[in-house]
């Protein structure tokens, strides 16, 4: 996981959040309301709707990593190496690209399958929505990821990731479950009930976010697996939250005025269409 000064890695995240008085935006008449303001507890990274408490316990719920010599562990370097051969391509860009979970960057990853925009300008709910559940969802991977300390597969194969400059901190932080995974899967089961009408898309960008990590030799499969596993319980967790609910209703509503004016994606969907269309080549 990322935040805006450091784009790999949740470890450095403090085991405490910042409380302090939520202050109300203004809004003007051509424009949505505001939602209000949530402090940081690292820089780029808001806090979440949920007490670290209540998050998922990924280290109760997850069985440990594959053995070495079993079927699971030989799914996962077969994998790994088919997903090699798809560096230096369009899908590698993307994959590098999804990487990147700052915001505002991070916010258009679903623009396509929405078929609209997601900004702070335009949805502000939903952009918020976003920020935040990026936390609980994020978050709720490290107990799991701190107990196995599980090795990358960059470090098993010695080839290279799609984002170099985080190789030094990938190294320090677990990667069983995938953070960047449930980051995405998460996202992707919040905003296909936010627009049912596009569930399939919405659903399909989220598989492939978590497949971008494969890409990157940055995750092994069954870490993105069970990183899917761990979002859909604290998506699940987030519904008994007033607040969660609360901003799931106003980022609807700004998703329809944002169609009905007729906005569009800030992604450009053909060359991610034609990137998410490249396969892995067989392995030899």
């Amino acid at each position: 996981m990322v935040n805006a000064t450091n784009r790999s890695s949740w470890g450095r995240i403090l085991p405490a959040l910042v409380i302090i008085a939520m202050i109300t935006g203004c809004a003007g008449p051509d424009r949505p309301n505001k939602p209000a303001l949530v402090p940081e507890f690292m820089p780029g990274l808001l806090q979440g709707y949920l007490p670290l408490e209540s998050h998922p316990n990924s280290l109760a719920l997850l069985p440990p990593p594959p053995a070495m010599g079993s079927t699971a562990r030989d799914q996962d370097e077969d994998i790994s190496k088919r997903s090699l051969t798809l560096r230096d391509t369009q899908r590698w860009l993307l994959a590098t690209s999804d990487a990147d979970l700052s915001f505002p960057h991070a916010a258009g990853t679903f623009s396509c399958a929405l078929n609209a925009p997601i900004t702070e300008a335009d949805t502000p709910h939903l952009y918020m929505l976003l920020r935040r559940t990026l936390t609980d969802v994020g978050h709720s991977t490290y107990a799991a990821k701190t107990h196995y300390q599980r090795t990358r597969p960059f470090l098993w194969n010695n080839e290279p990731i799609c984002t170099p400059n985080d190789r030094a901190s990938l190294e320090k932080d677990g990667s069983y479950p995938s953070g960047h995974t449930a980051a995405g899967w998460g996202w992707a089961l919040i905003l296909s009930e936010i627009s049912p009408g596009q569930t399939n898309a919405i659903l399909a960008r989220g598989l492939a976010f978590g497949e971008s990590r494969n890409v990157c030799n940055a995750h092994w499969h069954s870490d993105v697996v069970q990183g899917r596993v761990i979002a859909a319980g604290a998506v699940a967790r987030l519904h008994a939250d007033p607040a969660f609910l609360a901003d799931l209703e106003s980022a609807r509503a700004e998703l329809a005025a944002a169609r009905k004016k007729g906005l569009k994606p800030t992604r450009d969907c053909n060359a991610e269409a034609a990137a998410l269309a490249i396969k892995p080549s067989l392995a030899q």
